[in-house]
């Protein structure tokens, strides 16, 4: 964590170790590492929620002239960018299926109940027709319970995610020299 605890630090010896080396795209458009990733991250939910997001890279003094360096606020940018997207859609998605589930819910629950009240007139009003029209409307509500879940608790840790890369995705990225720049070892967390 970094100064006053509105920025995330981090050092490496080349930049490219916070990408994935595996991606094939070019370097600005390569997908973090998923380690650095989470490290970032984890890092900017403990952050201040009404400020601006600092990520701060402590490199040796050769990897600041890199092409990398030049390209690694507008990586870190495009990156954040289409994970906000990617939790976005995620997020639509989960609302789509919350409003099925709403409905065949809602037509599953109103073919109990509607049961519910025939049992009576077909069975009589005996210890089975009761347990029939029990379980009926027992069935009619658990049918409702995934909507109830999606529309109650399940959207908001996920808009939550959303709005934390979409934070991240105008951070401002800065590079220091790591022989220059550090006061005290244990203030920047070394990653790999």
């Amino acid at each position: 964590m970094g100064d006053q605890d509105e920025s995330i630090e981090i050092r490496v010896d080349k930049i490219s170790q916070l990408f994935d080396s595996l991606d094939p795209f070019p370097f600005r458009e390569r997908d973090l590492d998923r380690h650095a990733e989470e490290y970032i991250v984890s890092w900017a939910r403990e952050l201040p929620h009404d400020k601006p997001i600092r990520i701060v890279i402590h490199v040796p003094a050769s990897e600041l002239r890199s092409e990398h360096a030049k390209e690694l606020n507008e990586s870190f940018h495009r990156y954040f960018e289409y994970r906000a997207g990617v939790t976005a859609r995620e997020l639509k998605q989960l609302f789509s299926i919350g409003r099925k589930s709403a409905l065949i819910g809602a037509a599953v629950l109103a073919l109990c109940i509607l049961g519910a009240q025939v049992i009576p007139r077909a069975l009589g009003t005996g210890n089975i027709s009761i347990y029939l029209r029990e379980n009926l409307y027992i069935l009619g509500w658990v049918a409702n319970w995934k909507p109830l879940e999606i529309f109650l608790y399940d959207w908001w840790p996920i808009a939550k995610r959303r709005d934390l890369y979409r934070r991240l995705s105008g951070a401002n990225v800065q590079l220091k020299p790591a022989e220059t720049s550090l006061r005290q070892p244990s203030q920047v967390a070394p990653y790999r």
